[in-house]
């Protein structure tokens, strides 16, 4: 481009400043009555295709503001959605533990498991409960659908709870009715945690599956008549002069939010009663259901 054209270009673009730049000052300077009659014919005329595009770029950040507003709502739902089995399976837990403490009536106490992280985690619990509220150590800790584990610690507001789940717990058990006994405690391998392992059945005594396990309150510690859980069948490695079941859990440590502690008055009463007319939580898995 020529040298002159482009400097003839910028004194038009200066000149066109200063024009603009002057009828703005005249038009502030004109009275009211004057000026918004002009304005107004500017607005439709030389200043509409602005008017549109501004009126365009308000729209669209009403839009953008709707479509976050609306993402935020659908999120919101989409949770509040995905909580709602939870809250009912909750609800039902909580709705079978207040039968439970109807039917015991007293001994016990109410203790909510607190979450916690560790090397054992699993295997023990945390309870919102501890001296003050008169738990003590040996206690048994039980929901609606049967044992949960014991008390090994308490301190003054918080309590320690071996589960069931653990390695060396163990406790005394028996077929509902008192004609067979064996010591129930959690199968190790590849299904620790999940099965429980009925030991010391007499060889000459056989368990259909579904046989339902219940403490048999030797021992002193446990009372007699809490589930344990229900018979999936016997063990093929059993040998010698005795028989070890495998057991399908009636409550599982990892699925209780609230438990009742025992105190040391219902070591010697049985329970059978206080559990054989509760009903099987709704939404509970197959490990959770009340055999």
């Amino acid at each position: 481009m020529p040298i002159g054209a482009e400097r003839y270009g910028s004194r038009a673009d200066t000149l066109a400043f200063v024009a603009c730049l002057v009828l703005s000052l005249v038009a502030l300077a004109l009275p009211e009555a004057l000026r918004m009659p002009i304005s107004a014919a500017l607005r439709r005329t030389a200043l509409l295709p602005a008017v549109a595009i501004e009126t365009r770029a308000s729209i669209s950040r009403e839009q953008r503001q709707n479509v976050l507003l609306l993402r935020s709502q659908r999120d919101s739902l989409a949770l509040a959605a995905g909580q709602v089995p939870e809250l009912e399976a909750e609800n039902a837990q909580l709705r079978a533990l207040l039968q439970l403490r109807g039917r015991l009536r007293a001994g016990f106490v109410t203790a909510e498991v607190l979450h916690q992280t560790g090397l054992t985690d699993g295997l023990t619990m945390l309870l919102a409960a501890g001296r003050a509220d008169g738990v003590a150590p040996l206690a048994p800790v039980v929901s609606p659908n049967g044992l949960v584990g014991m008390v090994i610690a308490a301190d003054p507001h918080t309590s320690v709870v071996m589960a069931w789940t653990h390695p060396d717990f163990r406790v005394s058990a028996m077929v509902e009715g008192g004609k067979i006994f064996g010591v129930v405690a959690a199968r190790r391998g590849e299904t620790a945690g999940e099965v429980m392992e009925l030991r010391g059945v007499p060889y000459r005594d056989s368990l259909p599956a579904g046989t339902p396990v219940v403490t048999s309150g030797l021992g002193g510690v446990f009372p007699r008549g809490i589930p344990l859980g229900t018979v999936q069948g016997m063990l093929s490695e059993s040998a010698g002069w005795e028989r070890t079941y495998l057991l399908r859990p009636g409550a599982h440590p990892a699925q209780v939010s609230h438990v009742l502690v025992l105190s040391a008055s219902l070591a010697a009463d049985s329970l059978e009663p206080a559990f054989d007319t509760l009903p099987a939580p709704a939404g509970a898995g197959p490990a959770e259901r009340r055999p």
